[in-house]
């Protein structure tokens, strides 16, 4: 009988994953000036091991002012090379593809960790002034952001690539670019937080460009034959802001670079105004299936992919190439196993936990 379409393997350029179940980058809030730690390694090497395909790092930020908090991971320095390629080297232990996603938080960074409320830290409190295309703070109670200069695009820019290199000391195969959920990138990308009017505002080119820019520094350090993603916020879900008409544009011009292998399509988080009507089970997939039938590039599907039916119906139908799952493996890191038993594939389990077998 022939496996099912989530558990046949799929490449990307010279990476081969198992199937296609991706474990989405999942913020821990652990790591202490940007380095990780034991607690990484097991949340990590736990999935690789529950038989995922790829496994992603959590958002890895590209300098000190571009974390979310001041307990998010960073690779902006060569001392957070020991822990990474630790990373790395448990995740491929694993059976799994490592993935690490390259970040910087903009707007929404110098927060408090999600337990102690999420809240904004002001400089004087020991937070410290987060950047933006625009100075217009995220929501009420937030840090006005220091518009960023021409000449200091430039430099984030070459941050991104710097991290680009390190990812590839620590032994990564697959990197993603973070531009969704109201960070940096995607504060540029939108008309509620880009209301420049330089090169790097105005229309959709306009905006696009510093998206633009890092995906071609990246790849001045990125190896081709090592794929690069990018997550998108498909829609603002708030009015005047981005569509998925705009996000399947952007994600044609991502097309032609030649750049960039999948487009992981997720949505939101730029406006505390946003209106989501309906949050229900894979939401977000017409946004995947919208950009990889009119864009012609392979996507991710993710969002409340939880049951192993649907995930691979999403497949199956062609609607995505990969399915990124985070809740669902964040409860049972083995949620790949259990899935592929539902489904009548052959679970890919580790040869120690053989005698364990899988109901």
């Amino acid at each position: 009988m022939a496996s099912p379409k989530l558990f046949e393997p799929i490449s990307f350029r010279s990476v081969t994953a198992r199937n296609r179940i991706a474990v989405a980058p999942m913020c821990q809030y652990s790591a202490i000036d940007g380095l990780g730690d034991d607690w990484h390694v097991q949340h990590l090497g736990a999935r690789a091991m529950g038989g995922a395909g790829i496994v992603f790092t959590e958002a890895t930020h590209v300098s000190a002012i571009g974390r979310i908090t001041s307990h998010c991971l960073g690779l902006w320095n060569p001392a957070h090379l020991h822990l990474l390629t630790r990373l790395a080297a448990i995740i491929e232990r694993g059976g799994a593809v490592p993935g690490l996603q390259i970040a910087h938080a903009g707007r929404k960074a110098s927060v408090d960790v999600p337990w102690r409320g999420n809240k904004p830290i002001p400089v004087e409190a020991g937070g410290w002034v987060p950047l933006g295309p625009s100075a217009i703070p995220f929501g009420e109670g937030y840090t006005t952001p220091h518009a960023l200069s021409v000449a200091e695009i430039g430099e984030i820019v070459a941050q991104f690539a710097a991290t680009a290199r390190l990812t590839r000391q620590a032994g990564f195969k697959v990197i993603e670019v973070h531009a969704a959920h109201g960070y940096l990138l995607h504060s540029f990308l939108s008309p509620v937080s880009n209301q420049r009017n330089d090169q790097y505002g105005g229309d959709l080119a306009g905006r696009t460009r510093a998206l633009m820019e890092v995906i071609d520094a990246v790849r001045t350090e990125w190896p081709d034959e090592l794929p690069l993603f990018v997550r998108i916020s498909s829609t603002d879900w708030v009015a005047g802001g981005l569509t998925i008409a705009d996000t399947v544009e952007i994600a044609r011009m991502l097309k032609a670079t030649g750049k960039v292998d999948l487009i992981d399509a997720s949505s939101g988080g730029g406006s505390p105004a946003q209106h989501i009507p309906s949050l229900h089970a894979g939401y977000q997939v017409p946004f995947a299936e919208a950009m990889k039938r009119e864009a012609g590039i392979p996507t991710g599907a993710v969002g409340l992919i939880t049951a192993p039916e649907h995930a691979n119906e999403i497949v199956a139908n062609g609607r995505a190439d990969l399915v990124f799952v985070a809740r669902a493996v964040l409860a049972d890191p083995a949620w790949p196993l259990h899935a592929a038993k539902a489904l009548g594939a052959t679970p890919p389990l580790m040869p120690q936990y053989q005698r364990a077998g899988i109901r």
